[in-house]
C-alpha cells in the first residue's frame, strides 16, 4: 500500500530525523546530536532505539491527533453553555464564570468560557472604544492660545 511509505512530518521532527540518521550512520556522536537538537544525550538514545525500531515513524511524537488529557468533557461545556443561555444570558465571559462557580458549582476560566460563547456565537468580539481624551491641535504662532478674561477687581493699598 502506497499510503505506508508517505508519513506526515513538521519542518522541526524533519530536522530531528535527519541529525538522527546522521547520529545512526555514526557521522556524528549522540552528545553533538543531543547538543544541536537542545535535548539531553539520553533523549538521544531513546530517539534513536525508536527510530531504528519504528522507522522514520518514530520521530513522530506519540500523541499528536489524540485530546489533550486536561481537556473539559463535552458534557460539561454543554452544561456550561446551556446554562448560560438560560441564566446569564447578559452577562459577560468573566462574570457568567464567576457566577458559575458561585451558584452552580462549576469552575470554569473565563477565557475558556469566552471561546466557547464565540465559537456558539453568543459572544462578540467587540473593539474597545477610543481614547476619551485627546490632544489639541496646536496653534501656528506662540502665544496664539486665547487666554480667559480674568475680572480684575481693584484692591484697595493697604496701609
Amino acid at each position: 500500500m502506497a499510503g505506508k511509505d508517505i508519513i506526515m512530518i513538521r519542518q522541526g521532527e524533519l530536522r530531528r530525523l535527519h541529525v538522527i540518521q546522521k547520529v545512526q550512520e555514526g557521522i556524528i556522536k549522540q552528545v553533538d546530536a543531543a547538543e544541536m537538537l537542545s535535548l539531553s544525550s539520553r533523549q538521544v538514545r531513546r530517539i534513536v532505539k525508536r527510530v531504528k525500531a519504528e522507522g522514520d515513524r518514530g520521530i513522530i511524537h506519540k500523541s499528536r491527533g489524540r485530546p489533550s488529557n486536561r481537556r473539559i468533557p463535552d458534557r460539561v461545556k454543554k452544561t456550561v453553555i446551556q446554562c448560560y443561555q438560560s441564566k446569564y444570558k447578559d452577562f459577560g465571559p468573566t462574570l457568567a464564570s464567576e457566577k458559575l462557580l458561585e451558584r452552580e458549582g462549576i469552575q470554569i476560566s473565563d477565557e475558556t468560557l469566552r471561546r466557547w460563547l464565540i465559537e456558539t456565537g453568543d459572544w462578540k468580539k467587540s473593539r474597545k472604544k477610543g481614547k476619551h481624551r485627546h490632544w489639541r491641535e496646536r496653534k501656528a504662532h506662540c502665544g496664539e492660545m486665547v487666554q480667559p478674561e480674568v475680572a480684575l477687581t481693584k484692591r484697595s493699598p493697604s496701609v
